[in-house]
């Protein structure tokens, strides 16, 4: 029998809301395995009105509950096993600091974000760009082949060789195509890490954008690099390496601006992405906007200062990409954002109204964009996301296995 919380039971305060918004869904369905996951999505086309897919951990796009609707909740499906030959079976419900935290003591991790809370499904359907990426590529670029619920409750394995073009779909593109129940990736080698955090001083963002971005290329690819610009003149500087000798590695880094503060230590990956638990109760109210750059160049790093002199600089975050990101060919998998260096996001809270013009001023800099840091679903942000080539050829999926459109609450690809 399908756990179903409706408005009312004492459970739906805890399942209602997500990290960045609140909502208010006509009910929230918990499934425990992919036939009660074929089940819920019955539920959901009978009851009618929205339907959100929520993996169970937290996200910024919002997406992942509704008012009135139905959100099929996969926190249950929360399993992290480790097989042979560094595969590892995880369920969409995890948390991604479980699953580093399992894997750590074997010595292998997965990229997987900055942030343990993190759910498996969500990220793992879109691309996945984190402090491992530059030595070991997205989360997505890792999957060797997904279980999948598709809209019409069929159940389907698929890989390279059974349903390659859904596996190819899913890795960029998964919200459109259907539920995911569990994942197996390749994990990498990585028994640990070298954890550095600078703080410095920023008389001048542009140049120091341009310094900081030229040290991230100039690095070896055993390096990634997150940067948040906190405002008043201050930044911080999240550096993982992957090499047993960092400091080589590291040193440029002591040369980008003056140092406030700086600390390096050796620890097992699993440290940098603890998963706390915490509930998601809509904390995290805000917009965000989001783009990629090939380089933090002049015209990307002078528009950025533009940002931050209006007062979008108290939150806004610089990730490194490229390096084994960039090894992939853009038409193998769903994300073809396979040439750019950088993802930039700015956050803003929900009463600022001049957000969108101040962002607007930075989009023609940019190139491509990561859906998961944007909360402005509209055509244009569509066109950002999906090449025009790889537009056609989701569509084309999409026809093939959500003909009725079932999944269209996360960016949807159909024509209509």
């Amino acid at each position: 029998m399908l756990d179903i919380i409706r408005p009312g039971d004492p459970a739906y305060r805890s399942v209602r809301h997500v990290y960045t918004a609140t909502g208010s869904p006509a009910a929230v369905v918990r499934p425990r395995s992919a036939d009660e996951v074929a089940a819920a999505l019955g539920f959901a086309r009978e009851s009618g009105g929205p339907l959100a897919v929520r993996s169970g951990g937290h996200g910024i796009s919002s997406v992942a509950t509704n008012d009135g609707g139905t959100v099929i909740d996969l926190s249950r499906l929360d399993a992290v096993e480790p097989l042979q030959d560094n595969l590892v079976r995880i369920e969409p419900g995890a948390r991604w600091g479980d699953v580093a935290a399992e894997l750590s003591p074997l010595g292998l991790a997965i990229s997987s974000g900055d942030s343990g809370d993190v759910g498996v499904g969500g990220l793992a359907t879109t691309g996945g760009l984190g402090l491992l990426g530059r030595a070991h590529g997205l989360t997505i670029d890792r999957l060797t082949s997904a279980e999948l619920v598709t809209a019409d409750g069929t159940i389907r394995t698929v890989d390279a060789e059974h349903e390659p073009e859904l596996f190819w779909a899913i890795r960029g593109a998964g919200a459109n195509i259907g539920v995911v129940t569990s994942f197996t990736f390749r994990a990498a080698r990585v028994p640990v890490v070298a954890h550095a955090t600078f703080q410095y001083r920023v008389p001048d963002v542009a140049s120091f954008l341009r310094r900081w971005g030229e040290t991230v290329e100039a690095a070896p690819r055993t390096v990634s690099a997150f940067l948040y610009l906190l405002g008043d003149g201050v930044a911080l500087a999240t550096v993982v390496v992957t090499d047993a000798d960092a400091e080589p590695a590291l040193t440029p880094f002591l040369r980008v601006a003056p140092l406030l503060g700086r600390h390096v230590q050796l620890t097992p990956y699993a440290s940098v992405v603890t998963a706390t638990h915490a509930p998601q109760t809509g904390q995290q109210r805000a917009r965000t906007h989001s783009g990629l750059a090939v380089h933090l160049d002049e015209p990307v790093a002078g528009r950025i200062a533009d940002l931050v002199d209006a007062g979008f600089g108290q939150l806004l975050q610089i990730r490194s990409a490229g390096g084994a990101i960039n090894d992939v060919p853009p038409d193998a998998t769903a994300y073809a954002h396979r040439h750019q260096n950088f993802s930039i996001t700015a956050v803003a809270a929900p009463g600022r109204t001049d957000f969108d013009a101040a962002f607007d001023k930075l989009r023609p800099a940019l190139d491509g964009l990561y859906l998961s840091f944007e909360s402005t679903f509209t055509p244009q942000r569509l066109l950002e996301a999906f090449p025009p080539t790889t537009r056609q050829r989701l569509r084309a999926v999409k026809a093939a296995v959500d003909p009725d459109d079932l999944f269209h609450q996360n960016f949807p690809v159909s024509a209509h």
